[in-house]
């Protein structure tokens, strides 16, 4: 059994920084797909970003290109999610989601393992 989790939400003021990790317990992430999505409130989730482990190739929505930035540790262990110049429309539970294998789905149902999500709040 593969458990996912999140941490690093919080709260944060307009233009601030926060850092979410994702770690998966009994295994290390090396050889799978790693993304985070997110569920606005009173919205769909949406893709935020993937980094494929394989290739160290990673993926943005447009709406975090420019001011998100994935990253994995070299251990295979926690894949990180930097998220700078945070603004309100950034508030949403931030959920990681995990893969074995190499894929280039940006859809949820393309992956296997659902943390519970982070919350994370951007004031004005």
């Amino acid at each position: 059994q593969v458990h996912v989790a999140e941490s690093g939400g919080g709260l944060v003021q307009a233009g601030g920084s926060l850092r979410l990790s994702c770690t998966a317990s009994g295994r290390t992430l090396s050889r799978w797909t790693v993304a985070w999505f997110r569920q606005p409130p009173g919205k769909d989730r949406e893709f935020v970003s993937v980094i494929r482990w394989n290739t160290g190739s990673t993926d943005y929505a447009d709406s975090a290109k420019g001011r998100f930035t994935i990253s994995r540790d070299n251990a295979g262990n926690t894949v990180y999610l930097l998220m700078n110049d945070l603004k309100p429309d950034d508030t949403a539970v931030y959920s990681c989601a995990a893969t074995p294998g190499l894929t280039f789905s940006f859809a949820p149902e393309s992956f296997h393992y659902w943390g519970q999500g982070t919350q994370v709040t951007v004031s004005s």
